[in-house]
């Protein structure tokens, strides 16, 4: 079977840019979003604690199967480590053998940008030029790149509780053009944004944004909450407009809608994809996009990196391993032992 490790990931994403890597996800979501129908649905299975999460995101269309492990611990740095790892699988359902084994940290930041991509692409004003971005970790340059991929930000402006990590993100994205300013506050990050998006991994009900900093007619991705418990939201936000979602079931239990009753109403994303539902309906509407990842969009970012590496020359971006008993004698396992 195929396996593309964090190398052979780093070096697809580094020789095609990521700005087309995230492009090119953005189109692949929005075909499965289509599709969505055809998906098995079903939230996603956590075990948590009280360091954090670890949780399984599995979906099948009925040809391939997908799951994706990850973890989210956002204690993590102060230790060492980062606060969110994943590896993913795709199988063929007609005989149960995995196909694709691949490292999804780098594919998930990847991917949940692409999310955000897609619902800017289908909610953010038409002439959005600036972006407000609340959170500066691992996430960050990757959400840059998704809402620049759908919209011509020419504006950039970040908020982080560590000066370090909104340096961090400033100087990353120099090297694709774009330039970065540090703000003072959440609310100065914010002002006279037409895009926001919150990605914070402090893992509370918090609220690193306030209602007074939201002016009217803005997009707003709130990718930070995503796990009972931890919000980034005011909660007053979740009125200025309508509330799109991945799979409601998920996000009434993990997002910023948790905040709220359970009939408090909502839109998926793929209604507005399947022309089911109006997204943007004018300039003066505020949309917010409570986002928390499912594993559709997992099976989406899996799938893709399949497909490319069957394009002339993708087969460098993996390698064979030898996952799998395969006897002879598909009964005689035990003869294995043997060789």
């Amino acid at each position: 079977m195929r396996f593309v490790d964090v190398p052979h990931m780093a070096r697809w994403i580094t020789e095609s840019g990521p700005e087309a890597v995230i492009a090119g996800m953005i189109d692949a979501l929005e075909a499965d979003f289509a599709r969505w129908e055809c998906f098995e649905l079903r939230p996603r299975i956590a075990s948590h604690s009280t360091e954090g999460v670890i949780e399984l995101m599995p979906t099948s269309d009925g040809a391939t199967y997908g799951f994706k492990f990850v973890n989210g611990h956002p204690i993590n740095p102060s230790r060492g480590y980062q606060t969110v790892t994943a590896f993913g699988v795709l199988a063929d359902v007609h005989n149960g053998y995995p196909r694709l084994l691949a490292e999804m940290t780098l594919l998930t930041a990847l991917r949940t940008a692409a999310v955000s991509g897609l619902a800017t692409r289908l909610l953010a004003p038409a002439g959005a030029t600036r972006l407000g971005l609340v959170g500066a970790g691992s996430q960050a340059e990757f959400q840059v790149l998704a809402v620049c991929a759908v919209r011509s930000i020419q504006q950039v402006a970040v908020y982080d509780v560590d000066p370090a990590a909104s340096a961090k993100l400033a100087r990353n994205l120099a090297r694709h053009g774009i330039d970065v300013r540090i703000a003072a506050s959440a609310a100065q990050a914010v002002a006279g944004a037409d895009v926001i998006t919150t990605c914070t991994a402090d893992k509370r009900n918090a609220i690193v944004l306030e209602r007074q900093d939201v002016r009217p007619g803005v997009h707003i991705n709130g990718i930070g909450g995503d796990c009972p418990g931890k919000t980034e939201l005011d909660p007053a936000i979740l009125d200025m407009g309508p509330v799109f979602v991945e799979h409601a079931p998920q996000t009434r239990v993990e997002g910023e809608i948790q905040a709220k009753d359970s009939d408090y109403p909502v839109t998926e994303l793929w209604e507005v994809v399947a022309g089911r539902e109006p997204g943007r309906t004018s300039e003066e509407q505020t949309t917010i996009f409570d986002s928390v990842g499912f594993a559709v969009e997992d099976f989406s970012a899996l799938s893709y990196l399949d497909r490319v590496l069957d394009t002339p020359g993708g087969r460098r971006f993996c390698q064979q391993i030898n996952l799998l008993a395969s006897p002879a004698d598909p009964k005689d396992l035990y003869a294995l032992l043997g060789q």
